[in-house]
């Protein structure tokens, strides 16, 4: 009796030995699938737009999440921190907010309204913010690649409100180029385009149609970051 009891313990011991290994595995198994679906597809890019309402109700952040995705074949999440009337002065209290997101990459328009003769916001001010945000986003993540871009020419009453226009853009390039950041200038495209075509993409002088900066910029931006490879 006690020889028989043996070899039943042992049986139950060598079955549940046996189960063990079957499901230890099949979660092997299951996690090295995943391993290598994320090896596929890479870990999202992050990426925080962060300016006025020409980033706010753009529509080129959404156009260059698809198209920077699909030329680097990986994930591209774009976090929008904008606000439609923003100056530097509102964006100063936001960089933590940006450098919460811990992004790859940071696009930063800053001057419009800066620029604007109804905000009273002086070159010199605008200058010295510029340059303080972008120290900051540097200082809480620096890990980030940070870009500042002069989006679409203004004209019209928005024009004739901005007449330091130039000069508030110049501050900021100087300010990003001095820190070794990126700037890119998406005017020149616009301006290439037919005089009447542009008038008719930039209804109000200063807010481009969505679909048209989707168009001209998702492109620039994504030849810029990316230099070539796609």
């Amino acid at each position: 009796m006690r020889i028989l009891h043996l070899k039943v313990e042992y049986k139950q011991k060598t079955g549940v030995a046996a189960w063990m290994l079957i499901v230890s595995t099949l979660l092997l198994l299951f996690f090295a699938a995943n391993t290598a679906s994320a090896s596929q597809y890479g870990s999202p890019l992050k990426i925080v737009a962060f300016g006025t309402s020409l980033t706010s109700r753009g529509g080129w952040p959404q156009v260059l999440e698809k198209e920077l995705g699909a030329c680097l074949k990986q994930p591209v999440s774009i976090k929008i921190v904008a606000l439609a009337g923003a100056t530097s002065e509102w964006a100063l209290s936001q960089v933590a907010w940006v450098t919460a997101e811990q992004p790859d990459i940071v696009l930063v328009e800053l001057y419009a309204n800066d620029a604007a003769l109804d905000r009273f916001i002086r070159l010199s001010t605008s200058r010295t913010n510029i340059a303080m945000i972008l120290d900051g986003l540097h200082a809480g993540a620096p890990q980030a690649r940070i870009v500042v871009m002069a989006m679409n020419p203004v004209s019209g009453l928005r024009g004739w409100m901005r007449p330091f226009l130039d000069s508030y853009i110049a501050a900021h390039r100087q300010a990003a180029e001095s820190r070794g950041m990126g700037f890119v200038d998406f005017r020149p495209a616009w301006f290439a385009l037919p005089e009447l075509e542009r008038i008719e993409a930039i209804p109000d002088g200063l807010h481009p149609k969505p679909e048209k900066a989707g168009e001209i910029m998702a492109t620039m931006l994504v030849r810029y970051l990316v230099r070539g490879l796609c």
